[in-house]
This record gives structure tokens, C-alpha cells and sequence, in this order.
């Protein structure tokens, strides 16, 4: 079992950046896969981006390509998504997730067993 905690979420303007991260306790954490998904008020959990353990694989979602980047420290038990020409769309709550060895399918809500609380970003116009 691991606990995922994230931090580093808040309000910032279009254009602007914020990095969020998600400390994992417990279990060794170069074990998991991990992803990031978000929701939005009224809208349905999304996959963001996913990192395999070894962080040699990354996925992302179309609508975050090229400006989003997932990346992951084994060392310091951390998982990280940098958020790079964020836009009012991307507004929402932003959780962690984790899953033993491999999810399958990584862009799948379904795919990942442990979840943090989520951390909310808000981007203004």
C-alpha cells in the first residue's frame, strides 16, 4: 500500500507555470507507475500524464502535450508535473495516482489503485 500526498497547487494567470508534486509514502515507490489526472467542475476525472517506474516511458494527454511535463525522482519518493502556458481550460483539481508495477492501460482512471487528495489549480484570465 502507499500513501500520495500532493502540494504545489494554486492560482496563477494565463501563461504562467506551477509544478505539482506528489510525495509517496510507504511501499517502495520505484515499484509504481504513477499518472496525474484532473477534474474540473461538472466534468468527468481526466488523465493528464503517467510515467512508468523507471520513468524511462512518459504519456501524456493531447491537450497537454508540449506544454506539460511529468517526471519522477525515486530517490526522494516524488512524482512531479510541471505546468508550463497554462490556460483557463486547465483549471481544475489535480490528483496523483499509483499503481503496482504497471496499470496496462495508463491513460485509464480505472487502471490506478491508490489516489492522493488532490490539489487545486486555478487559472485566471
Amino acid at each position: 500500500q502507499v500513501q500520495l500526498v500532493e502540494s504545489g497547487g494554486g492560482l496563477v494567470q494565463a501563461g504562467g507555470s506551477l509544478r505539482l508534486s506528489c510525495a509517496a509514502y510507504g511501499r517502495t515507490f520505484s515499484m509504481y507507475a504513477m499518472g496525474w489526472f484532473r477534474q474540473a467542475p461538472g466534468k468527468e476525472r481526466e488523465f493528464v500524464a503517467a510515467i512508468s517506474r523507471s520513468g524511462s516511458n512518459t504519456y501524456y494527454a493531447d491537450s497537454v502535450k508540449g506544454r506539460f511535463t511529468i517526471s519522477r525522482d525515486n530517490a526522494k519518493n516524488t512524482v512531479y508535473l510541471q505546468m508550463n502556458s497554462l490556460k483557463p481550460e486547465d483549471t481544475a483539481v489535480y490528483s496523483c495516482a499509483a499503481q503496482y508495477r504497471s496499470p496496462g492501460n495508463y491513460y485509464s482512471v480505472g487502471a490506478y489503485r491508490y489516489w492522493g487528495q488532490g490539489t487545486q489549480v486555478t487559472v485566471s484570465t
